[in-house]
């Protein structure tokens, strides 16, 4: 009897685990729109969203695109928000990295330690385009220190704005920091 029981707790313990892996499996063509953009489906492959021609709706599609570190994610929308990405966007661009506004929000803390995911897509996406993200980065984080440092300085305040107008213009606008 001792045996028996054994037994059925490794098949009962075996089925759940194959019945959760088949739950959790992410299929890009089955997922809705709204998650389909930053998902990663269980065969490792990046999700797209593209349109339909002659349409005005959307699909998800299977990338060619391999993610070596995650699979079967579905991103947060919390880093969504953090990166200042769009769920509705059809593809990606490397024009993204002139808007200085996309580039605070991908180099702000919530996002560049805390969502690897997208911080992974546009790495590559940077190395593409043979940018560095990580010196990006950190030439963004340098401006806003400089115009700490300006601000702080006790200089006049009519200077204080020449000055930072010409460190970075509208940076502080577009990063939404508090100064």
């Amino acid at each position: 009897m001792g045996s028996s029981m054994k037994l059925s707790l490794v098949l009962f313990f075996t089925c759940s685990l194959f019945v959760q892996r088949t739950l959790a499996d992410v299929i890009c063509e089955n997922l809705p729109t709204n998650l389909c953009s930053f998902a990663i489906a269980s065969s490792g492959k990046r999700c797209v969203l593209e349109n339909h021609k002659n349409t005005h709706e959307k699909t998800c599609k299977t990338s060619e695109v391999v993610v070596e570190k995650l699979s079967g994610y579905i991103e947060t929308d919390q880093c969504v928000k953090a990166c200042g990405v769009c769920r509705e966007s059809v593809g990606v661009s490397s024009d993204v990295f002139l808007s200085s506004k996309f580039t605070c929000h991908l180099c702000s803390p919530a996002c560049y330690h805390n969502c690897p995911n997208i911080v992974d897509l546009f790495f590559n996406l940077a190395a593409g385009e043979g940018v560095s993200l990580p010196a990006l980065c950190k030439n963004q984080e340098e401006k806003h220190r400089a115009m700490l440092a300006i601000l702080s300085s006790g200089v006049n305040p009519v200077r204080q704005l020449l000055l930072l107008l010409l460190l970075h213009q509208n940076l502080y606008n577009f990063c939404n920091h508090s100064l």
